[in-house]
């Protein structure tokens, strides 16, 4: 769906005619997925480097980690299915990733009630994990959840720009949809 911020009357176009003004007091925050194929076996097998990566990325982008992170070894079912897996919260909701090195593929989430900068997050992992191909989503979450004078807003009109961006990188990228 293609989204449009109208920056002068600050007007919201969904794609399907609807037209709103965004509420700058409305909206809980970004989540960020991102499906990493293609990635080094090795790095997804490395626990080590999994704990770093959730220990720092916190820090990188500017949120606050409430607690170090957990991360352990899972054997699924069926062998191939065995992988990594990982979270830390923070104060701004949490980070969580989930590696399969027999699949050379990864998924790896942000929650956040407050705007973080997605590209920073994505050369992290990018660089850690040599991904060769990527799908990445940047939603917002409660789009009605109300600030009020006490937090700040993430703002819909800048955020739908971040979106637009992101949309953007991810056709530089080759993508899998299905």
């Amino acid at each position: 769906m293609s989204h449009k911020v109208d920056r002068t009357s600050k007007t919201y176009h969904n794609g399907s005619g609807v037209i709103r003004r965004p509420n700058p007091n409305l909206g809980f925050g970004p989540h960020l997925i991102l499906d990493g194929y293609g990635c080094s076996k090795p790095s997804l097998q490395d626990l080590n480097k999994v704990y770093k990566l959730l220990d720092e990325i916190p820090n990188e982008i500017g949120m606050t980690k409430i607690m170090p992170p957990y991360v352990f070894k899972y054997s699924g079912a069926k062998p191939e299915d065995w992988g990594l897996s990982g979270f830390v919260l923070i104060a701004e909701s949490h980070i969580s990733i989930h590696t399969f090195p027999e699949k050379q593929y990864l998924s790896f989430d942000i929650f956040s009630c407050k705007p973080f900068n997605p590209e920073k997050a994505i050369g992290y992992l990018e660089e850690a994990f040599s991904i060769k191909k990527s799908e990445i989503r940047n939603i917002k979450r409660g789009k009605e959840f109300p600030h009020y004078s006490r937090g700040e807003s993430i703002g819909i009109g800048k955020h739908l720009a971040e979106e637009e961006r992101l949309e953007k990188r991810v056709l530089r990228h080759k993508t899998i949809n299905f």
